[in-house]
């Protein structure tokens, strides 16, 4: 069952949660790499052809794009009384995005003006998996930042069975207004919303959850167009202490364990008795649970209950573990929060288990994994926003400011550049002499911006 770990052990988990991060093969990424280049030279033939091979569905390529007759329809099979519970989750989405939203603004010095727009993109498309797992929440924590940033267009592809297998995917799609929709699965659409075919015109930015080949074929195309993220297996961390509720923590560290056999679960705790109970725990409700052999394994190889003298040592390892997710129980002071530097999202208290961000919150539930809340960040409304900077420099300002340019841009051996900046300074010179010239002296020479002598002169 799960491993306990104490302080003596803190090289051994890190090496195990380290392997985490190497589970895409290499066959996996080449063959993604294949797919990527094939639905790049042939478009739609590719996408037709790898779609009838990996769904075992055929299609025409009138057959990709799911009109918003079929779109409805799909929708209306869905549960009713769910329906208004993701109306709810998506009212709440929108109420915590809100707050995201950046302005452009404007300083100005002297005869400078500096600028930040701040634009929306012009496209985003959304992958949404099919298959046995319907992950509804994933589209309004993809759709909904997207459209109060302000994107125009956002395409949504998902392989050709999921309405029929999941309506609520096609409910929660009628519901914010996403209208384009497309019948792709797998890499071969990240592919075709990369680069574009006759029937999908290609987007600049890919988002949503997928298969390793759906991640891999993300990697491929990244520069090609903006991604969201590499996500890798999911993680929860809980803090715990002797005092706090061990049924509540191994019913939190299996919420994550079913998602995958590579997910990870960790608790601290300061007691071996409590580390004990929490063990005892997990086999109890691990029995009762429908995907209980995925999750089994998910503990047995990458699980683990870390013991620890004083919850003040628990921030030194979660600071390095970096984790998606992080549960910090009552017993200890919120104020440990503080102390906290990477971590996707942060729950606090016994009653804010991680599934209440994951649904219904309002806070995004795509989150960096696999140790990257060191420099990534939660998926918002930042995300579908490009910043321009815009400059203007009076005559004055220029005047003011350009033997400093000139020394500059001459050290780093970019004549150029500083030729750029003399050229006006020096014609400015010859107009304001000319002017002031009598007739006679009009023919007094001017010395060419870039000579040798001008740059001394410059210095």
């Amino acid at each position: 069952m799960i491993s306990i770990f104490s302080e003596k052990d803190r090289v051994t988990f890190f090496k195990r949660l380290e392997s985490r991060k190497n589970l895409a093969s290499g066959e996996i990424a080449a063959t993604a790499r294949e797919i990527v280049e094939a639905v790049r030279k042939e478009g739609d033939r590719a996408l037709l052809r790898l779609t009838e091979k990996f769904d075992k569905v055929r299609l025409t390529a009138k057959d990709l794009r799911v009109t918003p007759e079929e779109l409805r329809t799909a929708a209306k099979k869905a549960d009713p009384s769910l329906i208004m519970d993701m109306k709810k989750a998506i009212t709440n989405a929108n109420a915590y995005h809100r707050c995201q939203t950046q302005k452009s603004w404007e300083i100005k010095r002297g005869g400078a003006v500096l600028a930040q727009r701040v634009l929306p993109l012009d496209s985003a498309g959304l992958y949404i998996p099919g298959g046995s797992a319907a992950y509804p929440s994933s589209v309004w924590m993809n759709v909904v930042p997207a459209k109060i940033a302000g994107v125009k267009r956002i395409v949504a592809v998902t392989p050709p069975s999921t309405f029929e297998q999941h309506p609520i995917i096609a409910a929660a799609l009628f519901e914010l207004g996403v209208t384009e929709v497309y019948r792709a699965g797998g890499a071969q659409a990240v592919a075709a919303l990369a680069y574009g075919t006759a029937t999908i015109p290609r987007v600049d930015k890919i988002v949503g959850p997928g298969n390793a080949y759906v991640t891999a074929a993300k990697r491929e195309v990244f520069g090609e167009v903006d991604i969201d993220m590499i996500a890798g297996p999911s993680e929860i961390v809980i803090l715990a202490t002797s005092k706090s509720n061990p049924r509540f923590a191994a019913a939190d560290m299996l919420s994550q364990a079913e998602h995958d056999i590579y997910a990870c679960a960790v608790c601290f705790t300061d007691s071996m008795p409590h580390a004990q109970l929490i063990r005892k725990e997990l086999e109890a409700q691990l029995a009762g649970l429908p995907r209980k052999e995925m999750a089994k394994k998910s503990l047995d190889n990458y699980g683990a209950i870390v013991v620890l003298e004083k919850y003040g040592d628990y921030v030194d390892w979660v600071n390095e573990i970096a984790p998606e997710h992080l549960e910090i129980y009552s017993s200890i002071p919120q104020s440990v929060i503080g102390k906290v530097r990477h971590a996707g999202a942060i729950f606090y208290g016994d009653y804010t288990p991680e599934a209440v961000g994951d649904y219904f919150a309002g806070s995004n539930h795509v989150l960096p994994t696999t140790g990257t809340a060191r420099f990534f960040s939660p998926l918002g409304v930042y995300h579908f926003q490009r910043k321009s900077s815009v400059i203007r420099y009076s005559k004055e300002e220029l005047g003011r400011t350009w033997k400093s340019i000139d020394s500059l841009a001459r050290e780093e051996g970019l004549d150029a550049h500083a030729r750029s900046v003399t050229i006006r300074i020096d014609d400015d010179e010859k107009a304001k002499s000319t002017k002031a010239a009598k007739p006679k002296s009009r023919n007094t020479g001017t010395k060419k911006a870039g000579s040798k002598s001008d740059k001394n002169r410059n210095r």
